[in-house]
């Protein structure tokens, strides 16, 4: 008998080993949680996270990107309306509004079935899976990756380029991936990989390293920039968004040269800046009984 229990004891640690070898099992998502989910990860096991609270962004809270924001609205619409839609690449400047973009359309069109499955960089490695446990759902799967960029050596971009439209496997249709980046090729780039590029027949050609750059982020069918704001520009969204805290709109010369000492502090004319400032602005008056 004790010889049993210890064999038995033997089985079942083997077991436990065996199960670590074996694939990681996908938990199935709850749909009803959210609109928003993020890929997680523990223990080689993957599995979808609702999002409680996602960002409650407006379309019209975005300010002065209105060729970005038209543009980016166009191509979700035709996601939504099961159309032929293209991926996309929103890159520049930090703080312009890229990332709020994207919540603030999940947020328009999540009535009409719009989800989003954030997706970190390390994690891009799980997109076949991600894309596979989805691929039968009747909703529409935007996947976004936010801050994207890779190291020289970083060869986990693939995963990404095959998902894109590099794979043996047909894309699906109700998956279509959203990246933010402020770098335009998502890799960098070194004035050395322009010295391999040659002039054949009055065309320029392109060295290897940077068309392996390159054939990342044409990948994308929309590309987006954004730039830093013009002053004009930064202190319209400052006045916007103290309307929006219940301060006067209208900018006294007072409330303009802190606005303006404010950006120059953190060397950005953004509308994160600017939406800080308006926070702040307005919470100081708060404390003030003002």
């Amino acid at each position: 008998m004790e010889r049993f229990e210890l064999l038995a004891d033997r089985a079942e640690r083997l077991l436990e080993r065996l199960e670590n070898l074996l694939p990681p099992t996908v938990a199935a998502p709850d749909w009803e949680a959210s609109i928003a989910f993020r890929w997680r990860k523990r223990g080689g096991r993957g599995w979808l996270a609702p999002v409680r609270h996602p960002h409650r962004l407006r379309l019209q809270d975005l300010q002065r990107v209105d060729r970005q924001k038209a543009e980016l609205d166009r191509n979700l619409r035709q996601f939504v309306a099961a159309r032929p839609a293209n991926h996309a690449l929103l890159w520049g400047s930090r703080g312009t509004g890229k990332s709020s973009l994207v919540k603030a359309l999940l947020n328009a069109y999540a009535a009409q079935g719009l989800r989003l499955i954030e997706v970190e960089r390390h994690d891009l490695i799980d997109l076949p899976d991600i894309v596979e446990l989805v691929e039968d759902r009747p909703e529409r799967f935007l996947v976004f990756c936010d801050d994207l960029s890779f190291d020289a050596d970083d060869g986990s971009y693939k995963a990404l380029k095959a998902v894109l439209d590099g794979s043996v496997a047909a894309p699906s249709e109700n998956v279509l991936i959203c990246a933010t980046s402020n770098r335009r090729h998502l890799l960098p780039e070194y004035m050395s990989e322009n010295r391999d590029a040659r002039m054949v027949e009055g065309e320029l050609h392109h060295g290897e390293a940077v068309e392996e750059k390159i054939s990342l982020s044409e990948r994308f069918g929309i590309w987006l920039s954004f730039h830093p704001f013009t002053q004009d520009d930064y202190l319209a969204v400052v006045a916007y968004w103290l309307g929006e805290l219940g301060a006067p709109a209208d900018l006294d010369e007072a409330t303009r040269a802190l606005a303006l000492r404010w950006a120059l502090t953190r060397g950005s004319r953004s509308g994160r800046v600017a939406y800080q400032f308006a926070r702040d602005h307005v919470g100081r008056q708060g404390l003030d009984g003002g």
